[in-house]
C-alpha cells in the first residue's frame, strides 16, 4: 500500500489499495465515471455517489466541474482506491485522429473555453486552452486553401489571447513570444504591438522584455519594406515610453516600485 500527496499541500492524499489495469489514462476533456465517497475527519459520510446500485458520478476532466484535487487525481492515475474508484472513461479525441475540419472545429471550441476562463480571471488556465487550440491548427500543410483561410484568423486570435493572459500574469517574455507569432502571421497587427508596448510600459527595465524587444525589431525588418514607416512610428512611440519611465524611475524611485507591482 502506498500513499501520495496529489495536490502537494496535504489536502488531497491518495492511498492505493488496488492498482488499476492497463496504461491508458484520461486526458483533458475526457468523460469519466467514478464511484465516490466523501468523509469528514471523524468518519462522517457527507457525499456518496456510484454505490448501492446508484449510477457512477460522471464529469469531464479539466472543465472545473469538480474540485481541483479530484480532477488531478483522476487524470494522473488509473487506480482503484477508497474513497474514489475510477470506473470508466472516454478520452477526448486527439488531433492525430481528426480530419482537418474537425481540427478547426476543435480549435474554435478550445478558444471559446479560453475566452470564458479569461473573463473569469483564470488567466493561466485560459492560456493553456488557447495553446491547445493552436496545436490543432498549427501545422496546416494538409488543409485546403479554404481551411487555411479559416485557420489563420484563429491562429492570430489564440496567440493574441495567450499574450493577453501572459501580460496579466506579468510574464512579459512570453507576452513578447506570442506577439511575435502574431506579427509573423500579420505584420501590421496593432493589438500585438499594443501588448508589446504595454509590457515595456509596465516593466521597462525587465531584461527579458528588452532582449525580446530587440529580437522583435530585427524580425520586423524582415517582414516588409513597405511597412517601414508604420513600424518606425510604433517603435518611436515605444522608445519614448521606455525613456520616460526610465527618467521617472531615477527621479521618483518610490513611485517606480509601486508601478512595477501594478
Amino acid at each position: 500500500m502506498t500513499i501520495s500527496d496529489i495536490t502537494k499541500d496535504g489536502k488531497v492524499l491518495k492511498k492505493i489499495l488496488k492498482e488499476g489495469d492497463g496504461y491508458e489514462r484520461p486526458n483533458d476533456g475526457a468523460v469519466v465515471q467514478v464511484k465516490l465517497i466523501g468523509k469528514l475527519q471523524d468518519g462522517t459520510v457527507f457525499l456518496k455517489k456510484g454505490h448501492d446500485d446508484d449510477q457512477p458520478f460522471e464529469f469531464k476532466i479539466n472543465e472545473e466541474q469538480v474540485i481541483h484535487g479530484l480532477d488531478r487525481a483522476v487524470k494522473l492515475h488509473w487506480w482503484s482506491y477508497s474513497p474514489i474508484e475510477l470506473v470508466s472513461f472516454v478520452k477526448e479525441k486527439e488531433s492525430w485522429d481528426m480530419n482537418t475540419q474537425e481540427k478547426i472545429e476543435a480549435a474554435v471550441e478550445k478558444k471559446e473555453e479560453g475566452n470564458a476562463l479569461f473573463k473569469a480571471g483564470k488567466y493561466e488556465r485560459a492560456s493553456k486552452r488557447y495553446e491547445k487550440a493552436m496545436k490543432y491548427i498549427e501545422y496546416d500543410s494538409t488543409f485546403s486553401d479554404e481551411e487555411k483561410q479559416q485557420a489563420k484568423p484563429l491562429k492570430i486570435t489564440c496567440n493574441l489571447n495567450s499574450a493577453a493572459c501572459k501580460l496579466k500574469l506579468k510574464d512579459y517574455k512570453q507576452t513578447e513570444k506570442f506577439c511575435t507569432k502574431v506579427l509573423e502571421l500579420d505584420s501590421r497587427n496593432v493589438k500585438a504591438l499594443y501588448h508589446i508596448k504595454k509590457a515595456l510600459e509596465i516593466d521597462p527595465d525587465n531584461r527579458d522584455v528588452k532582449i525580446e524587444y530587440k529580437i522583435l525589431k530585427e524580425k520586423v525588418r524582415e517582414y516588409s519594406k513597405k511597412d517601414a514607416q508604420f513600424y518606425g512610428n510604433i517603435f518611436a512611440k515605444m522608445n519614448k515610453v521606455e525613456q520616460a519611465r526610465t527618467a521617472e524611475a531615477k527621479q521618483e524611485p518610490v513611485a517606480m516600485a509601486v508601478d512595477s507591482k501594478a
